[in-house]
């Protein structure tokens, strides 16, 4: 009777010990999860970051590219 009672106690250890390293591995498996969309997200972000700037110091030359156009039309109207 000892012994059932003590193999019984090593069964649900076991068995405890094996639902805890499943719940352990699902914990990982869900960071990992999130660390990799977390990536992705900051990946996008970073290359839209880019391209805006990108964008903003072309809208900028073309800016003053049209200024320095219009400043010249009325240097050369003036000179007439």
């Amino acid at each position: 009777m000892l012994t059932s009672t003590k193999s019984k106690a090593e069964e649900q250890y076991a068995a405890t010990q094996k639902k805890n390293k499943q719940a352990l591995m699902h914990k990982e498996e869900v960071q990992l999860a999130s660390d990799q969309k977390m990536v992705k997200l900051r990946a996008l972000r970073l290359a839209k970051e880019a391209e805006d700037k990108k964008i903003s110091k072309k809208e900028a030359t073309q800016k003053e590219a049209a200024k320095s156009k219009k400043l010249k039309k009325a240097t050369l109207a003036r000179h007439r």
